[in-house]
């Protein structure tokens, strides 16, 4: 126990620590409300989320850059400039409601929020020694995780009460943890040079199997946190599904970094994703049914999402080794972005045709269905 407190105390810890909960509570205070903000300016509900869908195509491009830009300019400036882009734009939200508008503010935010995705990831790997990497990835995805167990049901909420300003003001949060960066740096590990091509491909490769289930479970929650708060919009039910569902995830996030430590990820990743699945189908349940299912599927649906999170971040980089950890962390952040993209666009487009409550049962067999998968990329970690 005293080991573990000393880990959250270092100086190193503490910096990633500001710099992650600052730029995700940006990303989580528009997540979900974005889409809804678009629907209030007359978009059509169906391309809602296409707001969504821009931030993480311009992110998932950016990230396949971040190796080389951290190679040629060095950490500390690249993550600094990131968090800048993103924070930035954020209050000029408030000057117009229409999708171009918010797409095109969002695409700036999205080239920074590449650059605090990929290097919070791997920095997460280098401010602790490598027997303590799943503690430390798992404070790390705490971090991640209280931004969006408080700000993504809370930036809904600002949305659905017409303090579209306070929203605004609030997602320019990543400014300030530009403050944390120099810290940071210099809490790093020594770090192995970059590979030649054909390492960089390896590492692409080791890292795809996780990075696959990774997809699968946030296709899943883009199209949760996107079209629930749509469907429900009296504001009441989507916002405490959206608190459960961030709070679970917290939690397992978080634990599921410790555990993996001391049990390895062969069992903890398939049941993992087999609660996801089982959350989801809880979820389509109620809203067909009692909404209380609703809430108590975002609940369990969370605590799937928080532990494959941190599980297949631990089998990509276990895979790739230490010379493949900034691609195997851009490997991984493009398939947790690519997921939620297509949770956020596509689902919108399946629920228009067969409801929502259908839309999710869908995935949720996606889920189950991927659970093989699971047990294959956690067997080869617990290999390599």
């Amino acid at each position: 126990m005293e080991e573990r407190v000393s880990l959250v105390r270092s100086r190193g810890m503490q910096a990633l620590i500001g710099v992650t909960v600052l730029g995700f509570a940006s990303y989580c205070l528009t997540l979900a409300s974005l889409p809804v903000y678009a629907v209030a300016g007359g978009a059509a509900e169906s391309t809602a989320g296409v707001v969504t869908a821009v931030l993480l195509v311009v992110t998932i491009a950016v990230q396949l850059l971040v190796p080389s830009l951290t190679a040629r300019f060095g950490v500390g400036p690249v993550l600094a400039a990131g968090l800048v882009a993103m924070g930035l734009p954020s209050p000029f939200y408030v000057l117009g409601d229409s999708v171009a508008w918010i797409s095109a503010l969002s695409a700036v935010r999205g080239a920074g929020f590449a650059v605090l995705t990929v290097l919070g990831a791997t920095l997460a790997a280098q401010v602790a020694p490598p027997e303590r990497r799943g503690e430390s990835i798992g404070l790390y995805g705490l971090a991640i995780a209280i931004p969006n167990l408080v700000a993504v049901p809370a930036g809904v909420a600002l949305v659905l009460d017409g303090h579209v300003g306070w929203l605004s003001w609030l997602a320019a949060s990543p400014v300030l943890g530009a403050a944390f960066v120099p810290t940071l740096v210099r809490s790093m590990a020594p770090q192995p040079g970059p590979g030649p091509t054909g390492t960089r491909r390896a590492a692409v490769l080791s890292a795809l199997t996780p990075s696959l289930v990774l997809f699968v479970v946030t296709l899943a929650g883009g199209g949760l946190v996107t079209f629930l708060p749509i469907e429900r919009p009296d504001g009441v039910l989507a916002t405490v599904a959206l608190l459960l569902f961030g709070l679970t995830g917290a939690v397992t996030r978080w634990r599921a970094g410790l555990l993996a430590d001391r049990l390895g990820s062969r069992l903890l990743l398939p049941l993992a994703l087999a609660v996801s699945a089982i959350g989801m189908v809880l979820v389509a349940g109620g809203l067909w049914g009692s909404p209380v299912w609703v809430l108590v599927g975002a609940a369990v649906f969370g605590a799937g999402f928080g532990a494959t999170q941190n599980l297949t971040l631990l089998a990509a980089f276990a895979r790739a080794g230490e010379s493949g950890t900034t691609t195997a962390s851009a490997m991984w952040n493009i398939s947790f972005d690519a997921g939620t993209a297509v949770g956020a666009l596509a689902l919108g487009f399946l629920a228009a045709g067969i409801g929502l409550d259908g839309t999710y049962v869908v995935v949720a067999a996606l889920l189950a269905a991927a659970v093989p998968l699971a047990s294959a990329a956690a067997r080869v970690a617990v290999r390599s």
